[in-house]
């Protein structure tokens, strides 16, 4: 179910934010995001997507009040290379110095679009970066080929 943000008029403590629609979605969901645009994403001078922050306001079935940031891009939707290189800075594995990110010994870009443009042209390379995060967190994986290829294509 999808609601808006209304504001509160008057309120002087806690969030002047409400969503329509009375108490009983409030109480009756079991997961409620807040779902926020943070910032445009921009090629020159056209917006192409979207940084998004994702906060879990309810949970009852994992634990709540856990936050994420991601590129939500048009035409494509969440993008994974983004991910790839925050994880891997995150992680360790994806070199950040000034502006410019590196993998190993080789320079990616210097930004971060430039680097997901660089791993959008190199898919064996964010394969790689995406095998060592998943190395780092203590995660097994083992994929066929054809596999591999139908997720970068996605």
């Amino acid at each position: 179910f999808i609601n808006q943000i209304r504001m509160k008029i008057g309120v002087m403590f806690g969030s002047p934010e409400t969503t329509s629609g009375g108490n009983a979605l409030k109480f009756y969901a079991s997961v409620r995001l807040d779902i926020r645009r943070i910032g445009s994403i921009k090629d020159r001078d056209e917006v192409v997507g979207n940084a998004t922050r994702v906060k879990v306001v309810k949970n009852k079935v994992a634990p709540p009040f856990k936050q994420v940031e991601f590129d939500i891009m048009y035409g494509e939707g969440i993008s994974k290379r983004g991910e790839l290189i925050d994880l891997g800075v995150k992680a360790g594995v994806v070199e950040k110095s000034g502006a410019w990110y590196s993998f190993k010994d080789q320079r990616i870009g210097q930004g971060r679009e430039n680097a997901k443009n660089f791993l959008k042209d190199n898919p064996d390379i964010a394969m790689q970066i995406e095998d060592k995060i998943r190395a780092a967190h203590g995660l097994d994986f083992h994929m066929k080929d054809e596999d591999k290829e139908e997720i970068l294509d996605e």
